[in-house]
């Protein structure tokens, strides 16, 4: 309190600061405002603007990477779409040719039997000509020998051997036809 009172004596009022204060507060705030609204701001404001054009930038390049990837998906998938389609061809084209395979195949295993079958039956014909022309020259020597035991005498001559083979046959061609 002591103090209180001294400077009511000399006559200035506590709660107001001296001159010198107040001139040298001023000129410290202005040196402040000076430095920071000068100085400062502009490389606050150049640095706040360079974050937001990277931030911008970053927006940017990540809305372009994403446009983008879908355009690989879509590309991917018309791909994948257009390989599944093309196997699907491959397998249904595998299906007809495995089919038409199956056809020739069949065409010539048949036409392979058709051509066994006539040859079994030309082998056939061959083989029951060649018996019937053995069994024919059997019959005629057997014949000429029976007609030469009845008759009594020997029919040797082969002229006369034929006609007698030839009538025999005819005779037994004749009654076979008529029985059937």
């Amino acid at each position: 309190m002591i103090q209180a009172a001294s400077l009511l004596a000399e006559g200035g009022n506590p709660l107001l600061p001296h001159t010198y204060e107040l001139v040298v507060g001023i000129f410290s705030f202005a040196v402040v405002v000076i430095v920071v609204g000068r100085i400062l701001t502009p490389r606050i404001q150049k640095t706040l603007v360079e974050r937001t054009e990277a931030i911008e930038g970053g927006i940017q390049k990540a809305q372009d990477a994403q446009a983008e990837a879908q355009a690989l998906l879509k590309q991917y998938k018309d791909q994948l779409a257009e390989a599944r389609h093309e196997a699907s061809r491959l397998r249904e084209e595998a299906r007809e040719q495995g089919a038409q395979i199956k056809v020739e195949l069949r065409e010539e295993a048949q036409a392979e039997a058709r051509r066994l079958i006539e040859a079994a039956h030309a082998q056939i014909e061959a083989d029951r000509q060649q018996a019937f022309a053995q069994l024919r020259s059997e019959i005629g020597r057997l014949s000429t020998d029976l007609a030469g035991r009845i008759v009594g005498e020997s029919l040797e001559d082969e002229a006369r051997q034929r006609r007698t083979v030839d009538r025999f046959l005819e005779e037994l061609e004749s009654s076979s036809a008529a029985v059937r």
